[in-house]
């Protein structure tokens, strides 16, 4: 349940035939048994950008309920909690949170701006069908917005689709889902998916005494709709997706009702609805006579309105898109000398109010890109990309790229590359859990543009080695990268200062994120593999008083995976085990140290580690049962809301969270298809 994009599926297989001779002369060909050991992260040796596929087979591992779910067996990707009511999973790479990220479904931008927080959760995870994830600068064709990398999901098409899928989960944390998927092929040449997505969280869990809901109580109804018209004889191809969603939660004290408490000092509570409907289209073109030159363009519009308060304080955004993207492909004298070259076009309007202030804007760019890649078919290759925009707020700007890739040996790989990435930064947004506390906000500069701040602006550059041997008879794989993101700007979110504010402005000094990880994978025998990683993160900034690490990041994580399954029987029967184990190191705590003995924690956080498991039970292969738990050794911060019995006084703050807040989580689930 996940996307897959050019590549399908590698398959280590061998064809084993045989002939004998009968008397008459006749031949005979016994049968053939094709085997396949397929990975559910595949790593190529000859794509030239750091990219790690995801394909189906991964994201079965876990329960995936939506996206920020997706990456809990991924080395690459971070999983952590936001805050302390929400239970929003928040992601990072290269030690940097998802605003860096460039996140697109099949290409096109998707979570950026007003869904920054938690539009990870508004993509259910039985829609896609693999994740591409790109370390460092990306693509110049996919915009300048990249900076610590990029994550593209490509969602199931509706001529690989089968007539109908459903997944029915439930967890001891009181959280249901649905997911039910129509498909139809209506000729040879077009196709229709229907998928609908229901959950709810219907009861409340307060498991550490603090007063507070453990998990918000909600509800989602999510809904596409998605067209495919593919003509082989003409060269045309086209998507159109229409895409519905509504997602209420409420959250906040045990005994807070909103009906009667909304906005009062009776009981402190929160609720955050968001409507949203996006438009998606795609139409691209193969030329009949010359295979290798295609013209594509992408257009997108999304109209997302979100409402919410954090006791007392209100929030309400509503961003308005539209995106367009033209592309063509082609080459120059030879397939070994490829090119992409465009032109596309972005509208963003925001209606924006924090409590009665109005900083609602409006943003548009233009802008043209040209990428031009080398392949000489064997040992080495690079894509060298650059682009110009005009934005109406970050100006006139050049953004450059490059990737280069060589094998200096056998199963071997070496990796470089660097670019520059531009953004705006919607600081209200992206750090929505901060106004679940009694902090103040306050921007201190007045000279920019966006919320009177400076556009960022940051390089990255990294490297990476891969080589895979074999070890004891049996397949593996190491891999070393590093990665370093230097700031030119930054919009520093300072709660260094004081545990009553949190503080905006622009860099002053400097800011970096220096990230080492050494990836180990092996096969222990046939059926069981191993996959271990150690990620080491230095990432400080220049605060106004001093030079600080990234509160909230261990410096030191370490991440095991291992997987086994059963031969599947001739009825389609297999039992598959999966067990995850994350290792934090300490991390430092934003400055709460001028607060009163009770509502202190100390400088850094202990270090800890959380043990998931799944098992999944295929009855046939269209049914299929699975079980499993999060956090089964049921490590939970303590005190993870400060000030938690006076929610309206100066020290209140459920935003330093570090681990888990529920503890130990079970759920199980069924998945049935027709085929």
């Amino acid at each position: 349940m996940k996307n897959i994009p050019l590549l399908l599926m590698l398959l280590f297989s061998t064809f084993l035939y045989s002939q004998e001779e009968k008397p008459e002369s006749q031949e005979k060909l016994e049968e053939v048994k094709v085997s396949a050991n397929k990975k559910g992260i595949k790593k190529s040796l000859i794509k030239v950008t750091n990219t790690s596929i995801m394909t189906s087979k991964e994201l079965l591992k876990a329960a995936c309920c939506n996206l920020a779910e997706s990456f809990e067996t991924n080395p690459s990707i971070d999983v952590n909690f936001s805050d302390a009511l929400t239970g929003t999973k928040q992601i990072k790479m290269l030690g940097l949170t998802s605003p860096y990220l460039m996140i697109t479904e099949e290409n096109i931008p998707s979570v950026r701006g007003a869904s920054q927080a938690y539009g990870l959760s508004f993509t259910p995870g039985t829609w896609v069908e693999s994740i591409q994830v790109t370390k460092g600068a990306g693509s110049v064709v996919n915009g300048y917005e990249s900076i610590s990398g990029q994550i593209n999901t490509e969602l199931i098409k509706p001529f690989g689709d089968i007539p109908f899928f459903l997944n029915a989960y439930g967890s001891t944390d009181s959280r249901y889902e649905l997911n039910t998927h129509f498909n139809k092929k209506l000729s040879d040449k077009w196709a229709t998916s229907l998928y609908i997505h229901g959950n709810t969280r219907v009861a409340k869990n307060d498991m550490n005494d603090d007063g507070f809901l453990d998990n918000p109580l909600g509800k989602q109804i999510n809904l596409v709709n998605r067209w495919q018209y593919s003509n082989e004889t003409t060269g045309w191809v086209s998507f159109v997706n229409f895409k519905y969603m509504n997602d209420e939660k409420q959250t906040g004290e045990y005994d807070f009702n909103p009906e009667i408490d909304k906005l009062t000092t009776n009981y402190w509570g929160s609720e955050i609805n968001t409507e949203r409907f996006d438009f998606t289209s795609k139409v691209g073109y193969v030329f009949k006579d010359m295979p290798y030159q295609s013209i594509g363009f992408q257009n997108a519009f999304s109209n997302h309105n979100q409402k919410s308060y954090f006791g007392l304080n209100q929030y309400n955004i509503k961003q308005q898109s539209y995106y367009s993207n033209l592309i063509f492909n082609s080459i120059i004298n030879n397939t070994m000398n490829k090119f992409a070259t465009g032109l596309n076009y972005t509208y963003d309007a925001y209606d924006e109010f924090v409590n009665t202030n109005d900083v609602s804007r409006i943003d548009n760019s233009a802008g043209a890109f040209f990428e031009y890649t080398y392949d000489n078919a064997d040992n080495f290759s690079f894509i060298l990309g650059g682009r110009f925009d005009y934005h109406n707020r970050l100006g006139a700007f050049v953004t450059p790229r490059l990737h280069v890739r060589y094998n200096p040996w056998e199963k071997s790989v070496f990796r470089l590359s660097a670019g520059r990435g531009k953004r705006a930064a919607n600081i209200f947004a992206e750090n929505q859990q901060l106004f679940a506390s009694s902090r103040a906000f306050s921007v201190l500069d007045t000279n920019g543009k966006i919320y009177d701040l400076n556009p960022e602006i940051a390089w990255n550059y990294g490297i990476s080695f891969t080589q895979n041997f074999i070890l004891f008879g049996k397949s593996a794989d190491v891999t070393l990268d590093f990665y370093r993101t230097d700031f030119q700007n930054q919009a520093v979110v300072d709660v260094m200062q004081s545990p009553q504010a949190v503080l905006f402005y622009d860099l002053k000094g400097k800011s970096y994120a220096n990230s080492l990880q050494l990836d180990f994978n092996y096969e222990i025998i046939k059926h069981l593999n191993l996959r271990t990683a150690y990620k080491y993160y230095d990432i400080a900034t220049d605060y106004l008083s001093g030079n600080f690490q990234r509160p909230l990041q261990a410096k030191h994580r370490l991440f095991g995976n291992l997987e086994y399954a059963t031969h599947i029987s001739d009825k389609g029967q297999q039992w598959r085990l999966d067990a995850t184990i994350n290792w934090l190191g300490r991390q430092l705590l934003p400055y709460i140290a001028s607060n009163p003995v009770q509502d202190r924690l100390p400088e850094f956080s202990p270090s800890f580690s959380t043990f998931n498991m799944q098992i999944t039970a295929q009855q046939s292969s269209t049914f299929e049962i699975y079980f499993g738990g999060e956090n089964i050794g049921n490590y939970r911060q303590i005190n993870a809301i400060i000030g938690a019995n006076n929610p309206f006084g100066t020290n209140f703050d459920t935003s330093i969270v570090y681990a888990p807040v529920f503890g130990q989580m079970f759920y199980a689930g069924l998945r049935f298809k027709i085929k």
